[in-house]
C-alpha cells in the first residue's frame, strides 16, 4: 500500500502562485509514475499534470502549460505540483495519484492509490 496525503492549497487571487506537495509512505516510491488531477464542482476528475519515477519525462494538460510545474524529490518521496499565473478556472480540489509504471497515464482508472485532496481556490 501506498499512502498519500495532499498539502499547499489554500485561497489566491488570480496571477498568483501555489505549491503543493504530496508526501507519500508505506511502500517504496521507487518505480512510481505520478500524477496530479483536479475536480471542480459539477465536473468530473481530469488529468494535470505526471511525471515519471526519474523525473525525466512530464506531461501537462494543454491549460497549465506553461504555468505549472511538476517534480519530485525521490529521496523525501514527495511530489510537488508549482502553480503560477493562476486563474479563477483552476479552482478545483487537487489530488496527486500514484502508479507503479515506468510510463505515464491520464486516466484516473489507471491509478491505484490516492490522495484525499487539497482545495485550491483562485479570487477573481
Amino acid at each position: 500500500q501506498v499512502q498519500l496525503v495532499e498539502s499547499g492549497g489554500g485561497l489566491v487571487q488570480a496571477g498568483g502562485s501555489l505549491r503543493l506537495s504530496c508526501a507519500a509512505s508505506g511502500r517504496t516510491f521507487s518505480g512510481y509514475v505520478m500524477g496530479w488531477f483536479r475536480q471542480a464542482p459539477g465536473k468530473e476528475r481530469e488529468f494535470v499534470a505526471a511525471v515519471t519515477w526519474s523525473g525525466g519525462v512530464t506531461h501537462y494538460l494543454d491549460s497549465v502549460k506553461g504555468r505549472f510545474t511538476v517534480s519530485r524529490d525521490n529521496a523525501k518521496n514527495t511530489v510537488y505540483l508549482q502553480m503560477d499565473s493562476l486563474k479563477p478556472e483552476d479552482t478545483a480540489v487537487y489530488y496527486c495519484a500514484a502508479k507503479h509504471s515506468s510510463v505515464y497515464y491520464i486516466a484516473t482508472s489507471t491509478y491505484n492509490y490516492w490522495g484525499q485532496g487539497t482545495q485550491v481556490t483562485v479570487s477573481s
